[in-house]
C-alpha cells in the first residue's frame, strides 16, 4: 500500500519497516508467524532493489555511439566523401576509412599496453612482529648415583666373564673329541674341514674355525696338509709340545678364507 513512499530516495519508511520487524521476529513462537515473517523480507529485498536502482551516481555513462564516432574520427575517416557517394554501394562496401587506418589505432593504443607493471611490496599488506621468543625448557638432568656407577662394570665384566668361559669349554670340547678320535683309530688323519664344517650352518662352521684356531694357537694340535695338498689335523702329545714351544717357527697364524659358496 506505502510502496511509492517507501521508494522515495527522501523517505526511511523501509529502515522503520525493517527494525519493526526485528523487534516482532524476537517474539516469534509459531510457523505461521515465521512465515508472515520470510514473506515481509521477500517483499523488503524487492523493494530494496528497485530502490538502489533509481539511484544516479555521479559518474557519467558509458555513450558506445559516441565512441565510436570518436574513434572513426580519430581513424580519418571521410564524412563528406559519405554524403557525397551515398547511394553508391561499391563504395559503401570499400569503406572511407584511410588504408593506415586500423595501424594507426594499433599505434595510438600500443603505447598503453606497453607499460612496466607497478611493483608492490607485499609484506606492506601485513603487519610484521617480531616472533616470539619460545622458553627454553631445561632438562633436570637425573643424577647417577653411586651404586649405579659401580653397577655397570660389575655387569660387563659379568658378561665377558661368561662369553669367556663358553669359549674355553667349547675348545676344550672340541680337542677332547680330536683326541678321543685319534685315540682310536691314531693311523687315520683326520680332515681339517671334516672337523669343523657343519653341513647344515655356515655360521656354526665359522664358529668350529675360530674354536680350533685356539687349539692350534695352544700347541695342542698342528696341522700339515697330506697327499692331495688338503689340510689335516692331530693332537700333540706333551713331548711333541716342547719341542714345537722351542722351534722358532712356533705358533704361527694364518688367514683361512671360506665364503658360502664354498662351504657348499
Amino acid at each position: 500500500e506505502n510502496r511509492e513512499d517507501m521508494l522515495s530516495s527522501k523517505s526511511d519508511r523501509l529502515t522503520e519497516a525493517l527494525e519493526e520487524a526485528n523487534k516482532l521476529f524476537s517474539g516469534v513462537s509459531r510457523a505461521r508467524e515465521a512465515a508472515l515473517d520470510a514473506q515481509f523480507l521477500v517483499l523488503a529485498s524487492n523493494l530494496g532493489k528497485e530502490k538502489a536502482n533509481e539511484l544516479h551516481s555521479e559518474m557519467t555513462a558509458f555513450d558506445s555511439l559516441a565512441f565510436a564516432e570518436d574513434l572513426l574520427t580519430f581513424m580519418g575517416i571521410n564524412r563528406i566523401e559519405i554524403e557525397e557517394n551515398d547511394g553508391d554501394s561499391d563504395s559503401v562496401s570499400d569503406g572511407y576509412l584511410p588504408s593506415n587506418a586500423w595501424h594507426k589505432l594499433g599505434q595510438e593504443t600500443e603505447k598503453y599496453f606497453r607499460r612496466a607493471p607497478s611493483f608492490h611490496y607485499i609484506l606492506g599488506s601485513f603487519k610484521s612482529d617480531p616472533p616470539v621468543p619460545r622458553q627454553r625448557i631445561e632438562r633436570q638432568k637425573k643424577a647417577a648415583t653411586g651404586k649405579e656407577r659401580r653397577a655397570m662394570p660389575a655387569q660387563l665384566k659379568k658378561m665377558e666373564e661368561s662369553h669367556q668361559e663358553a669359549t674355553e669349554k667349547e675348545v676344550e670340547r672340541i680337542l677332547g673329541l680330536l683326541q678321543t678320535h685319534f685315540k682310536n683309530d691314531p693311523d687315520t688323519p683326520i680332515s681339517f674341514f671334516d672337523l669343523v664344517i657343519d653341513p647344515n650352518s655356515f655360521a656354526r662352521t665359522v664358529e668350529n674355525i675360530f674354536h680350533v684356531s685356539f687349539i692350534i694357537r695352544d700347541g695342542f694340535a698342528r696341522l700339515k696338509l697330506d697327499d692331495d695338498k688338503l689340510p689335516i689335523i692331530e693332537p700333540l702329545k706333551d713331548n711333541e709340545r716342547r719341542d714345537n714351544d722351542r722351534s722358532a717357527g712356533a705358533r704361527n697364524q694364518v688367514v683361512i678364507s671360506l665364503n658360502h659358496q664354498e662351504w657348499k
